[in-house]
């Protein structure tokens, strides 16, 4: 089993020892290797395959340019935009098949550009001191990115640094070994929801769309899952997209840390794949829970729905806010797009008789979607819920429909 390339990254100036190490882990298990210098100032014991010079150059700059910008923090984003941009040329030219990078703060800096410059799908480890931390933003994070702490491992080699590098050795190997790349046999439909205590509409597509011939994809919209589904349909992975869980959007329009981004409802319209989209739990903001409700949401009410996730309830303005920003994504939109607005609520605890359920506050954001929908978007008003047939059936109205016209391609 030596078909599997691993790219292996890092300061071999400093961190030789650990990066060979890692080397001889993934050679032992029957892979092969790849190495890439992002030292700056110093050189590595023996050649790597890709030097720091390669690196720099790659980005348009220079190891030179690196020194005598006299500032460590300059000199390594010249590194890692040079890393991100050879990482990804040589992904495209298929020389690796999963790529392993190692580092304190300095290195974990670099490895988040690189991870979230590489698709989708590809094995992606960083062994870090700072795996973890708060300090690690959530935005900055590859939707699919693995990591481990790596314990004990500011300096050398030792007993508990070598567990952490021969698990991650042996994890993105056997990562390598096992993906399922796309594309699939099946033509493939993106959509985004929570859980179906709050959203069942997949519960009726899923079905409905694999007896078409497609195959469903269904992404958690609690921030990593939005990023996730954006980066796919960046990449073109979807034919269409049921984008009906949007309420990625509302968080990040009003300071959660739970963001998919400031790119969230953006990328299948930039790239043309139709979309047909909805705004469930629009009228819910989730914070995390285990860190109190902040000052700004005081008063409001709130749905602890577990000690991860605390759903901050919004007023009629900050609907409106919500209802505002997701027409600025959708005029952007280059592909068919639809809008499916149920007017009987957006979520199940928003329905009559259910505890968030706020006529006023749903009224307020109806209004500020019919005001601002833009032109380029087939608005269609719904009288139903969102968790009512007649929603996933005027869905799959507009697939079929499309499918016939020949706007989602197989």
């Amino acid at each position: 089993m030596s078909d599997k390339t691993i790219l292996v990254i890092g300061t071999y100036d400093t961190k030789d020892d650990e990066l060979n190490y890692v080397a001889s882990r993934i050679k032992a298990q029957g892979g092969k290797v790849l190495t890439m210098d992002v030292s700056v100032l110093g050189d590595p014991a023996t050649p790597t395959d890709y030097s720091k010079h390669a690196v720099a150059e790659a980005g348009g700059s220079s190891i030179r340019a690196a020194i005598d910008s006299g500032d460590e923090n300059t000199a390594m984003q010249i590194m890692a935009e040079g890393c991100a941009a050879l990482c990804l040329k040589l992904w495209h030219d298929r020389m690796f098949d999963g790529v392993i990078m190692l580092g304190g703060s300095m290195g974990t800096d670099l490895a988040l550009d690189v991870t979230a410059a590489l698709p989708v799908g590809v094995p992606k480890y960083i062994v870090s001191t700072v795996s973890f931390s708060p300090m690690l933003p959530p935005e900055r994070l590859a939707p699919d990115v693995q990591m481990i702490l790596w314990a004990g491992g500011l300096y050398g080699l030792n007993a508990i640094c070598k567990s952490s590098l021969s698990q991650a050795a042996g994890a993105v190997l056997g990562a390598a070994r096992a993906v399922e790349t796309l594309p699939r046999e099946r033509p493939l439909v993106g959509m985004t929801s929570l859980g179906s205590s709050a959203l069942r509409y997949m519960l009726r597509l899923k079905p409905a769309l694999e007896e078409r011939g497609f195959d469903l994809a269904v992404f958690h919209a609690t921030g990593m899952g939005g990023r996730a589904f954006e980066g796919l349909a960046a990449q073109g992975a979807f034919v269409c997209v049921m984008d009906f869980c949007t309420q990625e959007v509302g968080n990040h329009i009003h300071g959660s840390n739970i963001s998919a981004g400031p790119d969230r409802l953006t990328s299948a319209g930039r790239e043309g794949v139709p979309q047909i989209v909805s705004a469930g739990c629009y009228d819910l903001v989730d914070i995390v829970a285990w860190q109190g409700v902040p000052d700004k949401w005081s008063g409001h009410p709130n749905h602890t729905h577990n000690r991860l996730i605390n759903s901050i309830v919004l007023n009629d303005e900050e609907r409106r806010a919500v209802a505002r920003a997701h027409c600025e994504r959708l005029a952007g939109a280059q592909g068919p797009t639809a809008f499916l607005m149920p007017n009987r609520g957006f979520g199940e605890w928003d329905r009559e008789g259910a505890d968030l359920h706020d006529p006023a506050g749903l009224g307020s954001f109806l209004d500020e979607m019919r005001s601002h929908v833009p032109a380029n978007v087939d608005f269609r008003e719904l009288d139903c819920h969102i968790n009512d047939d007649g929603f996933a059936d005027e869905a799959l109205q507009i697939f079929d429909r499309w499918r016939e016209e020949g706007v989602i391609s197989v």
